[in-house]
């Protein structure tokens, strides 16, 4: 126990600094920040987001957020560039170039780049007479707080701060743009959370794949409809196309007795669970699970009551519901 005391003390003497650090760069925000988010807002075509090393890595974070949350953006290495990659810079698009010390060389030429066609350039640097710092268009500075290794050596702190800085102006984008969940859906259709967003409509089968059948159809001809769709159920159609009821396995089995003699309407369940096709899934899954039913038919009844699709239970555990 007392050999790993020191790699405690280590850990939360790191994790207290780079909090600590994010405190003191909440308190020295300031106009720039609101500038800067101005020129993002306004940009006609993308972010181009360029770091090198570490902040590098964190340039391309700071892109997949941005354009996660509805602003197109995209990274663009800054030695690539010098390569031939800053034909993907346009001037519509906006730069946001990151560097610590504001002195990497790698960046050079796109800094060149937007100053000689006038492409606005933001910059996130510690170092506002730096290179990149002098350069800008708006500077986003960072407190100069050292890194949590003590040496100066290892980026830490610096590139929590920067990440944070990143994160703060992607939200104040999305939230001056009322991006919405259901936005977020769209540029998250997979995975867990695209899941959770999904709707009714987006996982509901319908057309053909529907099982239905009118009133008066005979249960021979009823059985081989829920048979040929697989869903377990089939829904039964009154004269005005409205979803007047429906048939189960629990229906079937209460009417053994003579059933091939009797119409769909003398077997159906009347009133049956419905959803609106709107509804997300999750709020359909908990609706199956609360009434015990493995289906449900999704029914806008601000328009005719017509079933326009069914949703299986195993539809949302297939997406990751559950």
């Amino acid at each position: 126990m007392t050999s790993k005391t020191p790699f405690l003390d280590t850990a939360r003497r790191v994790v207290l600094a780079e909090a600590d650090s994010l405190y003191t760069l909440a308190a020295k925000l300031d106009d720039n920040f609101r500038a800067g988010v101005d020129l993002l807002l306004n940009a006609k075509g993308r972010v181009i987001v360029s770091g090198i090393g570490k902040s590098g890595h964190i340039a391309r974070k700071i892109a997949a957020t941005l354009a996660s949350t509805g602003t197109p953006a995209q990274f663009v290495h800054p030695a690539e560039a010098n390569h031939g990659d800053l034909g993907m810079v346009t001037r519509h698009d906006v730069v946001l170039a990151i560097s610590n010390s504001g002195e990497a060389p790698e960046l050079a030429n796109l800094i060149a780049f937007s100053r000689r066609v006038g492409i606005p350039l933001v910059g996130i640097t510690k170092a506002a007479a730096s290179s990149l710092g002098s350069q800008c268009d708006v500077v986003l500075l960072l407190p100069d707080l050292g890194e949590a290794c003590g040496t100066g050596a290892v980026p830490t702190i610096s590139t929590t701060m920067t990440l944070a800085m990143g994160d703060a102006l992607a939200v104040a984008i999305m939230e001056h743009r009322s991006f919405t969940a259901e936005h977020f859906r769209d540029f998250h259709p997979g995975g867990k959370l695209g899941a959770q967003l999904s709707r009714v409509a987006d996982l509901m089968h319908k057309g053909d794949a529907l099982p239905l059948v009118q009133l008066d159809t005979p249960m021979a001809d009823a059985l081989i409809e829920i048979s040929q769709k697989s869903l377990g159920v089939v829904g039964v159609l009154g004269t005005d196309g409205a979803l007047a009821g429906i048939i189960t396995d629990g229906d079937l089995r209460r009417h053994m007795d003579g059933l091939l003699g009797l119409k769909a309407s003398d077997v159906m369940t009347t009133s049956p669970t419905t959803i609106e096709p709107r509804a997300l899934a999750v709020e359909a899954m908990a609706l199956m699970n609360d009434r015990k039913i493995t289906c449900v038919f999704a029914v806008d009844h601000h328009v005719s009551g017509a079933p326009q699709g069914i949703l299986h239970i195993h539809d949302c555990l297939r997406v990751g519901l559950g």
